[in-house]
């Protein structure tokens, strides 16, 4: 399994993107995959009446805690205290480890169970726990598939989505043995068959476990509570068989009481798995005698989240309650895939929330908001209603133009990625342009000095543009300049 290191050494999107449309079976297993999810989901949310003010009532909900995040995350600390738990914060990915590897090792054990947390693939948790010794297993069917392949998840829902039932069951065949129960002998493709030796292979370690390491979907401030939604039960047995229970959770899981819930328990199930109620979700406040883990502990992560906080237009990100939907529909990632985004939030919403958690330091991260076409179905099928085209824009003007940004107290220079010198060219001149004393004055002059060297556009464009005019053609110049066409109307209009 992988973290935050997934973007080291990769190149930028548009050079992995080109590597992956090539590989003609990755495509196909993205295209059925997302193909089959996006039509259910449209079905499922289509027997609502009341989705639009759904999606406004959870949006609203998520805006006026963002707003107040810091109110509630104490409410929210002395609510689990209350309860029983521990709360720990943790600033970055090096904190929040050192946390979790010091709770297990005060427990004596070396070996941990997980139920699905991408907050905990984003810091490379389980990363850190085998450098210390310390075996962490995934209990997620398809995070299982990802991990006995020493693979990268590259679906947010469905992180083996790149895979089909044949690579599963090969993955199963080799690697099982090596992590635990092996395989059965004559293992075919069939799901139910599939399901059944992940089932044999997890039980030893659910039995077997004294920690566990989970994340949220949602804490509850009021109660102290926390809620994770799944579908298969592995992450119930991870959530009440361990002795001890450790949830890393991002500080903007929060929401203020529990009757927020409601909200998101219709439209979390519907626009992640296509489904009316989730199989399975579970909750649990604190501890209690007899029933449950006897300790649990709580990390509040933060990792870049309060400086994406303070951006105005970049903090819808934060609002996301990650049902994937925006990356079955995007068109981008569909033939892309999820690796070549480099992080473990992939497609569109990968693409703005990112650049904001890790900044742009690193050509993939610089390169995230141009992996879009800005096409605005991802916003059209968001249950929160993140405007991702809007805040992939205002990223790309923070990378073209270099502006600041905040990293750990620090205000550094955002670095302009690879391929955009032209744009900063073009950027540069106009602001040459408009600062001019009289610019309507050079802004003719510039227009009739185009209209005479109109005959001189070309079919194709030259250089990497020759790419695009391959597949189409450029747009016929018109016989006169706008100005001109009104000016002439503008004349031959009676007053």
């Amino acid at each position: 399994m992988t973290g935050t290191g997934t973007h080291l050494g990769m190149p930028a999107f548009p050079s992995a993107a080109r590597e992956a449309v090539r590989d003609d079976v990755l495509r196909a297993n993205l295209r059925h995959a997302t193909r089959t999810i996006r039509d259910k989901r449209a079905r499922a949310v289509a027997e609502l009446e009341d989705w639009d003010r759904l999606r406004a009532a959870g949006k609203a909900v998520k805006d006026h805690t963002l707003r107040h995040l810091d109110r509630y995350l104490l409410e929210l600390e002395a609510s689990v205290t209350a309860a029983g738990g521990t709360v720990h914060w943790a600033a970055d990915a090096d904190e929040a480890n050192r946390i979790v590897t010091d709770l297990v090792r005060a427990t004596g054990e070396r070996e941990v169970v997980k139920v699905k947390s991408m907050a905990t693939q984003e810091i490379g948790l389980n990363e850190a726990l085998e450098a210390a010794g310390i075996a962490a297993y995934e209990t997620d069917l398809a995070e299982l598939i990802v991990q006995l392949g020493r693979d990268r998840p590259s679906h947010i829902l469905v992180p083996a989505i790149h895979r089909n039932r044949g690579e599963i069951r090969d993955i199963f065949r080799t690697e099982m043995g090596s992590w635990g129960r092996p395989a059965p002998d004559g293992l075919g493709d069939d799901p139910r068959e599939l399901a059944e030796a992940a089932r044999l292979h997890l039980r030893e370690k659910f039995l077997r476990a004294k920690v566990a390491v989970s994340g949220a979907n949602f804490m509850v401030a009021e109660t102290g509570t926390m809620v994770v939604f799944e579908s298969e039960g592995n992450g119930r047995m991870c959530l009440t068989l361990p002795e001890t229970l450790i949830s890393v959770v991002g500080i903007e899981k929060v929401v203020p009481t529990f009757r927020d819930l409601e909200i998101f328990l219709q439209t979390l199930p519907r626009s992640s798995t296509a489904e009316r109620m989730n199989p399975y979700t579970t909750m649990w406040t604190g501890t209690t005698d007899g029933d449950g883990p006897s300790a649990f502990h709580l990390v509040l992560l933060d990792n870049g989240r309060t400086d994406t906080l303070a951006d105005e237009v970049g903090r819808q990100a934060l609002r996301c309650i990650r049902c994937s939907a925006c990356l079955n529909v995007c068109p981008v990632y569909e033939r892309a895939g999820g690796h070549a985004y480099g992080s473990v939030y992939p497609g569109p919403i990968g693409a703005i929330l990112s650049p904001q958690l890790r900044g742009t330091g690193s050509e993939i991260d610089a390169s995230l908001p141009y992996a879009s076409t800005l096409c605005g179905a991802c916003y059209e099928v968001c249950p929160v209603a993140i405007d991702i085209p809007e805040a992939l824009v205002h990223l790309r003007e923070r990378v073209v133009q270099g502006g600041p940004v905040t990293r750990d107290g620090i205000r550094v220079r955002i670095r302009p990625a690879h391929g955009h010198t032209a744009e900063r060219a073009a950027m540069r001149a106009a602001r040459l342009l408009l600062n001019h004393a009289d610019w309507p004055a050079a802004l003719r002059a510039g227009e009739r000095l185009l209209a005479r060297a109109r005959r001189l556009a070309p079919r194709r464009l030259p250089g990497p543009g020759r790419a695009w005019t391959d597949a189409r053609e450029l747009p016929p110049v018109p016989a006169q300049s706008f100005r001109d066409w009104w000016t002439t109307r503008e004349r031959e209009t009676p007053q």
